[in-house]
């Protein structure tokens, strides 16, 4: 009896082990035939530009997760706790993608199409838009890209920030035209403004003095570097399975951020999809968007007569968070049970943070990514001023955060 009891929890066990195991091939497959498909797809109705947008948003998907590389905890860790790791490895990724840029905004065209970083206007909208959008993205735990990624890792509370993502964005955009009004300055561009050599060198002491402070403050918190250690359990099949470290997640992302400026001439978008789409159901129900001042930009106005899957941003979203799942369910997220039960505290404060950053989002030229990343990465001065507000913005999110039973 007792060698029968043994054998039927061998096999129990077994099951048990089995079901996540079919689990996670069936969410690889299925990431797979969508990345795999899509490209395809895309090749043969738009472009090989197109496809090789959407295999490049996969990719960032997938850097994304296995580096855990997100904007809104690392400036969380850092306001609560004084560990600057997040933000460090953030300043090493805007050097290489200094490093990347430059040539080919010099250059000025590649491919036959010209390039162009983002430099945008230095005013009322970014330093506003970029403070709401700060508190939003820890209301939302988390950003643009991090929502996306967080979709495709399995967190459902991401389901609900994008929502209210995509209803702020649709907000905005009725008045945008007030925005773009409102007092400011001429873009800055710091090579164009100084100089290719010392605009470098300003840009590089600006990263630097950061990186540096960061630095002094943890050692004087806690008295010395507070490491979040990366520990490898797979050997060389950490390459796919993760994690991997915030620094090497960051220089790819920088990488990928300059095969986009060269593929496409311009750099990385995702929050302009997400005004898109709302503009797109909002045309499903009767309603007008076309109308609006903002759609009323030939570019805009092309992007919401033709189908979605001709808009750049919206299918370098859709593979973002393809590459993510992929990802994740290499990582072996998916052997654990989605958690679909959420306090509705959270609920509503997702909700809200979504709202937030999808309104700041369009009022200060992008996200996290749009702003923040490219506009550093293009040598603009908007993307530093949209640095200093959103995380100011965060400093009054992360005090909010208990309130929507979220743990800090």
């Amino acid at each position: 009896m007792a060698e029968l009891a043994k054998s039927e929890i061998r096999i129990s066990t077994k099951q048990t082990d089995g079901n996540p195991r079919n689990v996670t091939q069936l969410i690889t497959t299925v990431a797979l035939a969508v990345l795999m498909g899509g490209t395809l797809f895309l090749y043969v109705q738009v472009s090989l530009q197109q496809a090789l947008l959407y295999i490049l948003g996969g990719i960032g998907g997938f850097v994304l997760y296995q580096a855990r590389f997100g904007f809104t905890s690392a400036w969380r860790k850092f306001i609560l706790y004084r560990q600057g790791e997040g933000i460090r490895a953030q300043m090493i990724m805007m050097l290489a993608a200094n490093l990347l840029f430059l040539p080919l905004i010099l250059k000025g065209s590649v491919f036959g199409h010209p390039i162009s970083g983002y430099v945008f206007p230095v005013g009322m909208s970014v330093l506003i838009g970029a403070f709401i959008f700060g508190i939003g993205m820890q209301l939302g735990d988390g950003c643009a890209s991090g929502t996306l990624y967080h979709i495709g890792g399995g967190d459902m509370n991401g389901l609900v920030t994008l929502i209210g993502f995509i209803a702020g964005s649709v907000i905005a955009t009725t008045h945008f035209d007030f925005w773009l009004n409102a007092p400011h300055f001429a873009p800055i561009s710091l090579i164009q403004s100084f100089g290719v050599g010392f605009g470098f060198l300003i840009q590089f002491v600006m990263l630097a003095l950061v990186y540096y402070v960061t630095i002094i403050i943890e050692k004087r918190y806690h008295g010395k570097l507070v490491s979040t250690s990366t520990v490898n359990h797979h050997g060389w099949k950490a390459i796919y399975k993760g994690p991997w470290s915030l620094v090497w997640g960051g220089i790819i992302l920088a990488v990928v951020n300059a095969l986009i400026l060269m593929i496409q001439g311009k750099p990385w978008g995702i929050t302009s999809a997400f005004a898109l789409w709302g503009a797109k159901f909002l045309q499903l129900i009767g309603t007008e968007p076309e109308q609006w001042e903002y759609w009323q930009d030939p570019t805009r106005a092309a992007s919401l007569k033709n189908p979605l899957y001709e808009d750049v941003t919206t299918v370098m979203d859709i593979s973002l968070m393809f590459g993510a799942l992929l990802a994740a369910a290499f990582a072996g997220r998916y052997a654990k049970p989605i958690q679909w039960k959420r306090p509705t505290r959270m609920t509503v404060g997702a909700l809200i943070g979504g709202v937030l950053m999808g309104y700041g989002a369009r009022l200060s030229f992008g996200c996290n990514i749009g702003a923040y990343f490219d506009g550093i990465a293009s040598f603009s001065l908007h993307g530093w001023l949209w640095f200093v507000a959103a995380f100011a913005g965060s400093i009054i999110g992360v005090k909010l955060r208990p309130y929507c039973a979220y743990k800090n």
